[in-house]
């Protein structure tokens, strides 16, 4: 029985449950490293999820809440791999430079093969789909749903 390293598992605390995401550091190590840094920082504290499309996915990870924002940190090269988008999968969001990503991803609500190999998967939802499902829809949505805390979970059990 293998053992899970907290150091790879993210929390995201919505205000109607928790998102449990396992980080992919072995596949996409520098926007793993990324994430890690962003929620110790607080980063994703409050912020919302500005682009949900049913069907497709749930978007978040700008401060300004519009799609067009990021951190101050440089962008990232991409990580492409040959692993699928399926439901529950978590990538970086980009513009139309494969090494743009910075601070934004999303989470796909059902297989979407048309992104494979096309952007950097970081992560895969391991509980709390159900929590994704309810996320409220619209571009932006009319009532965001927000991340209310988001953490790395070897900080909060070593807590």
């Amino acid at each position: 029985m293998s053992t899970v390293d907290l150091e790879d598992i993210l929390y995201l605390d919505l205000e109607h449950g928790r998102i449990v995401i396992q980080l992919l550091s072995g596949t996409a190590p520098g926007h793993v490293e990324r994430i890690k840094e962003l929620t110790r920082e607080g980063f994703y504290d409050g912020v919302v999820f500005h682009r949900v499309i049913p069907g497709f996915m749930a978007q978040s990870g700008d401060p300004t809440g519009t799609g067009r924002g990021g951190s101050d940190k440089p962008d990232l090269k991409a990580e492409f791999s040959k692993l699928p988008f399926e439901r529950g999968t978590v990538g970086a969001a980009r513009t139309n430079n494969p090494d743009s990503a910075n601070s934004q991803w999303f989470i796909c609500f059902q297989p979407t093969p048309h992104l494979n190999g096309q952007y950097t998967i970081w992560g895969q939802v391991t509980k709390g789909m159900d929590v994704v499902d309810k996320i409220a829809t619209g571009e932006p949505p009319r009532q965001p749903d927000k991340i209310v805390k988001a953490s790395i979970a070897a900080d909060v059990e070593a807590g």
